[in-house]
């Protein structure tokens, strides 16, 4: 199974499970928080490790990067530029915030 898929595996699994959700998050105040991101992964039966996740956010960027043609006024705002880690924390948040909105 490739990267993006495993991110898109944990993501849906993480969007179905509180606890699980609040583990992911709570990587990003760790001194070690991708290889704590990763760890959680693998114990989720989603095998990813650290070098893999950053070769994907690298290469995802530069595939962006070259299909608007290396930016210019054209191109869509490239935020978080080749971290896919961040990217994902980011959509958690989101959704975290939308659920958070929904309750009474």
């Amino acid at each position: 199974m490739e990267v993006g898929e495993i991110l898109e595996k944990l993501k849906e699994k993480a969007l179905a499970d509180d606890t699980l959700r609040q583990r992911l998050l709570d990587t990003k105040n760790s001194e070690t928080s991708m290889a704590d991101f990763c760890r959680i992964s693998t114990s989720e039966g989603l095998p990813l490790n650290k070098l893999d996740l950053l070769e994907f956010g690298e290469s995802s960027y530069a595939a962006m990067r070259r299909s608007t043609n290396g930016g210019g006024e054209n191109a869509p705002l490239l935020m978080w530029e080749d971290d896919a880690y961040e990217m994902f924390m980011m959509e958690l948040e989101m959704c975290q915030g939308l659920n958070k909105k929904e309750e009474p």
